[in-house]
């Protein structure tokens, strides 16, 4: 396990470095001029030029990317342009909020979703599977932005169950220590502020994994019923095993694979749709600090926060890769 863990740690260097690469040229085509876009209506030709050396876009693309690689090597994302603050410290601000934001919706969507799609496979053509089905179709076609609103609207707006947007109440004196709200309050003590932040996950969270929950049924659905037509699990059967003991040792464990598999896609979902959450419920993330960005072409937090998307979605495949082995032991041996 270890040998598999190094390897698979090595091998993030070539393709980190060949994202960089790929990212670096994807940005540069695109259509537009970063300091023309950045001055607006202030861009005369002095200006324009003043711009562009700072930030070095006059120079050679190889060169300019050689300084970029240079500066991740140093743990350097940057400078954003817009801005004028380093790319990390932003980054270290916001994306705890999008990390707070993905973690809960995963939550919500693996353990809604398993029990459901078990659920659906034993009552296979029934009213229940029926139900749950078209529930997890009309989860996948509904927009997320859509969804949002419409929580918003019923629990918060006139229901007034709930908060409308931000991250905590601002009359609460938080202390904030690493930026996640939920973990502060437990780190602190301050039981009030850790509360206060997770209710105001309820209904982000709820929008945002929606549609991982949908998809998580079906496919738990689908691997079950698969795995209860297999011939090890009629001969366990046969043998005269409790049902509750098929069902878990024969049945959920080996069905299991393809749902770690699709949790493991669903995180880098999850993570791009928080952009489209964070919007709507006001949520200090990155998404509104990447939709300006894209819209000024600013090329360090593009580059930086997309690179660390990467890592993150790369990081959690290999804990799914390293979860099938918990979950079957043929894996392991292989």
């Amino acid at each position: 396990m270890l040998r598999f863990l190094v390897r698979r740690l090595a091998l993030l260097v070539p393709v980190l470095l060949g994202l960089s690469v790929l990212l670096f040229a994807w940005l540069r085509a695109l259509p537009g001029d970063p300091a023309r876009t950045l001055l607006g209506e202030r861009a005369t030709p002095a200006a324009i030029e003043r711009i562009t050396a700072a930030y070095g876009f006059d120079e050679p693309l190889p060169v300019q990317y050689l300084t970029y690689l240079g500066q991740l090597l140093r743990g350097d994302l940057g400078t954003s342009s817009r801005t004028g603050e380093p790319v990390l410290e932003s980054f270290l601000q916001r994306f705890p909020a999008t990390i707070e934001l993905a973690v809960v919706a995963l939550l919500v969507a693996v353990l809604l979703g398993i029990p459901l799609g078990y659920a659906a496979a034993r009552r296979h053509g029934g009213a229940l599977d029926s139900l749950l089905v078209g529930g997890s179709l009309l989860g996948t076609v509904v927009p997320v932005f859509f969804l949002a609103y419409l929580l918003k609207l019923v629990f918060a707006v006139q229901l007034g169950w709930l908060p409308t947007a931000g991250r905590q109440d601002p009359r609460i004196d938080a202390t904030h220590v690493t930026n996640f709200y939920v973990l502060d309050g437990l780190l602190t003590r301050e039981w009030d502020a850790s509360w206060d932040a997770l209710v105001h996950l309820v209904l982000p969270a709820l929008a945002l994994g929606t549609i991982p929950l949908a998809i998580i049924v079906r496919i738990t659905r689908a691997s079950v019923l698969e795995v209860t037509g297999q011939d090890y699990v009629r001969t366990a059967e046969a043998k005269g095993l409790a049902r509750s003991l098929v069902r878990r040792r024969h049945v959920l464990r080996n069905a299991m694979l393809p749902v770690l598999t699709t949790v493991g896609l669903q995180t880098g979902l999850l993570l791009s749709g928080a952009v489209l959450t964070e919007t709507v419920f006001a949520i200090n993330g990155i998404g509104s600090y990447l939709f300006d960005s894209i819209s000024t072409l600013d090329y360090p937090v593009l580059q930086g926060f997309i690179l660390f998307i990467a890592l993150v979605y790369a990081l959690v495949n290999l804990l799914v890769d390293v979860s099938y082995g918990l979950v079957d032991p043929r894996v392991r041996v292989s």
